[in-house]
C-alpha cells in the first residue's frame, strides 16, 4: 500500500487559497479515480475538483468554510501501490458570480444532480437524496421537488438551538456587507413621490400586453428615469477603486437590480441601460433576476455594476437604508407604494405614494448633488411622460 496526496490545485485568476465549499467523500471511503470529491469556492468561482487516483480517503483537509492554501493537502489517499501515474486533476468552474455562487454539485457513488443548499437541507433532515425524484435537467433535484418530497401534514415542534457555519456565499455577502458599511460614510436622502400617474400609465401599457410575463413593474420605469438623471448628475454613476484610490466616473449605465435568492443577495447587472426603451429594460431586469435566482448566470451578468436599485416590493416598508454595493458610490431604493390622503391642487385626494429611500458615499457625492439627483427623479416619476421625451 502506499500514500497519494491529493494537493489543490491553481484555481486561476491569482487565487493563493480557496474555502472548502462541500465535501462528497468521506474518511474510510474508497473513491475511484476522476470521482468528484468536493467543491472549492473562492471569490470569483466555485469549483468541483476530481479524485486524480483510485484509493481509500485517509484524511481530508478540514471541513466546509476552512480555507486551504494552493499547494497544500487537500485529501490524503490511501492506494494499492501499483497505480499508474495519476491524471491530471479535473477542474471544473460550474459557475462563476461577483462573490461565489451555488453550483449544480457532483455526485457520490451513485450521481445526484442537486445544489449544495438542497444537500445541506437533505443533509439537515435526514433525507436520503437518491429516494428525491429529481425533475431538472439531467434528473436534477430542484427545490420543488426537495420541498414535494418532505411535504407533511402536520409540522413538529422545533427544539434545541442549531449551529450553522458561514460559508460561501453567505460568508462573501456578511464581508461585503461589513467592508461597504466600514469603508463607505453613508449619506441617507428620502424622498415622498406620488406616483398616480405612474401607476395609471403603467396600467394603460399593461393592459395592451398579451403576455403577462411582459407586463411592466415600477422597476423599469426607475430604471429609465435614473439613466436620464445620471446624465445630468454623473457623480453618481462612478465606482471607486481603492487599490489606485481612483473614481472611475462611467458612461455607460450598467443597473445592478438587487435580486433576493434562496442563497441570499444577489445583484445581477443589466449592461447598458442607457440604450434600452422600457419593453427592453422590463425584459432584461426579468431575465438576470430570474437567472441568478436559478443559479444560471453568467460571471459578467452578475459583475460590473456601476449603479444598484433595490426593492423589497410589498415587503419595502415606509423607508430604509440600503447599504452601497461596493465598488458603487450610490443605491436607490424603492419603498411600497400606498395610498394616502394627501393635498392636491388645494383639495384632499386620495394619491398613490411611494418613497424612494437612497444611499451615497459621502466621500465622493456631496449632499446637494445626491438629492438633486433624487429630486429629478421624482419629478420624472410625478410627470411620466417625461421620461419618454427626446433629449
Amino acid at each position: 500500500m502506499s500514500e497519494h496526496i491529493f494537493k489543490l490545485p491553481d484555481l486561476g485568476e491569482g487565487t493563493v487559497e480557496s474555502e472548502i465549499g462541500e465535501w462528497f467523500i468521506k474518511v474510510g471511503q474508497l473513491v475511484a479515480e476522476e470521482d468528484i470529491v468536493g467543491t472549492m469556492m473562492t471569490d470569483k468561482a466555485a469549483v468541483e475538483l476530481a479524485s486524480p487516483v483510485t484509493g481509500t480517503v485517509v484524511k481530508l483537509a478540514g471541513e466546509p468554510g476552512d480555507m486551504v492554501a494552493v499547494g497544500a493537502a487537500l485529501v490524503v489517499f490511501e492506494t494499492d501501490g501499483n497505480v499508474a501515474a495519476p491524471k491530471k486533476v479535473a477542474q471544473k468552474i460550474t459557475q462563476e458570480v461577483a462573490a461565489a455562487a451555488p453550483i449544480v454539485a457532483a455526485a457520490d457513488r451513485v450521481r445526484i444532480i442537486a445544489s449544495p443548499a438542497i444537500r445541506r437541507r437533505a443533509k439537515e433532515a435526514g433525507i436520503d437524496l437518491t429516494l428525491v425524484t429529481g425533475t431538472g435537467a439531467g434528473g436534477r433535484i430542484l427545490r420543488k421537488d426537495f420541498d414535494l418530497h418532505t411535504k407533511t401534514p402536520a409540522a413538529t415542534p422545533a427544539e434545541g438551538v442549531k449551529e450553522i457555519k458561514v460559508i460561501g456565499l453567505r460568508r462573501i455577502i456578511a464581508e461585503r456587507m461589513s467592508a461597504s458599511k466600514r469603508e463607505i460614510p453613508h449619506f441617507a436622502y428620502i424622498e415622498e413621490i406620488d406616483i398616480t400617474e405612474l401607476e395609471a400609465l403603467r396600467q394603460l401599457l399593461n393592459a395592451r400586453k398579451t403576455d403577462p410575463a411582459e407586463r411592466l413593474t415600477l422597476l423599469p420605469f426607475l430604471g429609465l428615469a435614473l439613466v436620464r438623471a445620471l446624465k445630468e448628475y454623473p457623480q453618481c454613476n462612478s465606482t471607486y477603486d481603492k487599490e489606485r484610490n481612483v473614481l472611475l466616473q462611467h458612461e455607460a449605465v450598467h443597473l445592478g437590480v438587487a435580486a433576493q435568492t434562496s442563497d441570499g443577495l444577489k445583484v445581477p447587472v443589466v449592461k447598458h441601460a442607457e440604450i434600452r426603451d422600457i419593453d427592453d429594460l422590463a425584459g432584461e431586469i426579468r431575465r438576470v433576476t430570474q437567472a441568478a435566482r436559478d443559479n444560471s448566470a453568467k460571471k459578467n451578468e452578475l459583475t460590473g455594476s456601476t449603479i444598484t436599485i433595490t426593492s423589497l416590493g410589498k415587503l419595502g416598508g415606509i423607508a430604509s437604508t440600503p447599504l452601497i454595493n461596493l465598488p458603487e458610490v450610490a443605491i436607490i431604493g424603492v419603498n411600497r407604494a400606498v395610498e394616502r390622503p394627501m393635498v392636491f391642487n388645494g383639495q384632499i385626494a386620495v394619491r398613490l405614494m411611494m418613497n424612494l429611500s437612497s444611499s451615497f458615499d459621502h466621500r465622493f457625492v456631496d449632499g446637494y448633488v445626491a438629492a438633486s439627483m433624487i429630486q429629478r427623479i421624482k419629478e420624472m416619476l410625478e410627470h411620466p411622460a417625461t421620461i419618454f421625451l427626446p433629449e
